[in-house]
């Protein structure tokens, strides 16, 4: 059998301040968006320079670590990706979220060189 395994690790800056819902289900969820620069080798071949990551806090501790973020905060996020569906007004709509299993202030300033040495 082969070894999966579901576990990323991101650094980036915070977006914006982070929002937190509240779910028909009860559940609290607290969200924000990483913007990661790309790689030299990636904006070779795209003129896009970041993505912008979806995260999200399911954990009471997480939701707490996460509220306090600010816009600009540089970070360094571990999680599992999930990919949602839900329907929009033009049909299936898909995204991808990393959720949290920990959110950490980056040590040195996020870029191509800090992306690399945390692989």
């Amino acid at each position: 059998m082969t070894h999966t395994h579901n576990q990323v690790t991101l650094a980036g800056r915070v977006s914006a301040s982070p929002e937190a819902h509240i779910l028909p289900s009860g559940d609290e969820v607290v969200s924000f968006r990483l913007i990661v620069p790309r790689s030299t080798a990636a904006r070779r071949r795209s003129k896009q320079p970041v993505d912008t990551i979806d995260c999200a806090a399911w954990s009471s501790a997480m939701r707490r670590a996460v509220r306090r973020l600010e816009p600009g905060t540089e970070v360094v996020v571990t999680g599992e990706l999930r990919r949602r569906f839900s329907r929009g007004p033009v049909g299936p709509i898909s995204r991808v979220t990393v959720e949290l299993d920990s959110c950490q202030r980056a040590e040195q300033p996020v870029g191509e060189s800090a992306v690399a040495s945390s692989s």
